[in-house]
């Protein structure tokens, strides 16, 4: 009986923590914009490595800054990946005081050693990273499909040259085009016209 109350105290003080006070938003904030970078980063070099280019070699700071805002889809990704991930927390703390017997069943009594705490933090961790890993190369593709499916249009330089072509994306300084399976890299502000990447 001593055990068993113990067990539901330590689970009812687990579960109160992962509820939020008025005070506690600037926090929740700050870090729900660090996990947003995270995202749009893995997300944006899926999206980038369809076309053979490494984003890092030509984004800066301030390009994966607004990387969770420049689309709607990483946006919305990354408010539906904390939600699913908070409600599973919620859930399994919920059922290890609530059915503690059926929870050790199912976690076949793990749930009763005094390493289980750190383990389940580190299980849902990796099922998160796991998780928005193959997401983001779900997305990868999807926006690679995306960008060929796209209409060509016509980039004008100041010397009358034309390419025809489609823009997959740009960052702060560079426009990433495709013409004829070429893919190039064009600053937008240099005197230097474009530069070819191998893929």
């Amino acid at each position: 009986m001593k055990n068993t109350n113990g067990e539901s105290s330590k689970n009812n003080l687990s579960l109160k923590s992962f509820r939020f006070t008025l005070g506690d938003i600037p926090n929740i904030l700050g870090l729900f914009y660090l996990f947003a970078i995270g995202v749009g980063m893995l997300f944006t070099y899926q999206k980038y490595s369809q076309f053979g280019i490494n984003i890092f070699d030509y984004a800066d700071v301030f390009d994966f800054l607004i990387a969770p805002f420049a689309d709607f889809t990483i946006l919305a990704f990354t408010l539906g990946s904390l939600a699913i991930a908070y409600a599973i927390f919620i859930f399994d703390f919920w059922w290890s005081n609530s059915h503690s017997k059926s929870y050790s069943i199912v976690n076949f009594g793990i749930n009763k050693k005094s390493w289980y705490q750190l383990y389940r933090y580190f299980l849902f961790l990796g099922m998160l990273v796991l998780y928005l890993y193959i997401s983001s190369g779900y997305y990868g593709k999807m926006s690679g499909k995306k960008v060929k499916a796209q209409p060509k249009t016509s980039l004008r330089f100041s010397d009358n040259e034309t390419k025809h072509g489609v823009i997959i994306g740009k960052t702060k300084e560079i426009v990433f085009f495709i013409e004829d399976d070429n893919v190039s890299a064009i600053p937008i502000t240099a005197l230097v016209k474009e530069f070819e990447i191998k893929r």
